[in-house]
This record gives C-alpha cells, structure tokens and sequence, in this order.
C-alpha cells in the first residue's frame, strides 16, 4: 500500500490522525496533514484505509500497487 495526501484538500479535521497516529500527524500551526510514513506496514492497512474513507476533505489517496 502507498499512502499519498493532498495538503490542500485538507481542512485539519484530524480524523486521520485519532485512527492511524503512526502514520498521519498534524502540524501544530494550521492542523494540515503530515504523513509519516508513505508505506506503511500490513498491521496497519486496515486503519489507514478507514482513515481515508473518514476523511472529510478526501485528502488521502490510496494506491495497492
């Protein structure tokens, strides 16, 4: 799984972050997202693809390639 966001799609909700803190963060001056880690690992594909589908501004994009 690769993980891609779109800064400007994003309106600082932090779903992504309260359902995959290992890999979505959020800067602390305007809430947009930050993602730490591009590939995550198995144990952690059903969070991110949960955190997608939550996301409100549809900033996170998923490739299963």
């Amino acid at each position: 799984m690769k993980v891609i966001v779109d800064e400007d799609k994003c309106c600082g909700a932090g779903q992504c972050v309260l359902i995959a803190p290992e890999v979505f963060d959020q800067n602390e001056d305007d809430g947009i997202v930050i993602l730490l880690e591009a590939a995550p690992g198995a144990d952690q594909h059903a969070a991110v693809r949960e955190a997608a589908a939550v996301c409100p501004g549809a900033a996170i994009e998923l490739s299963e390639a």
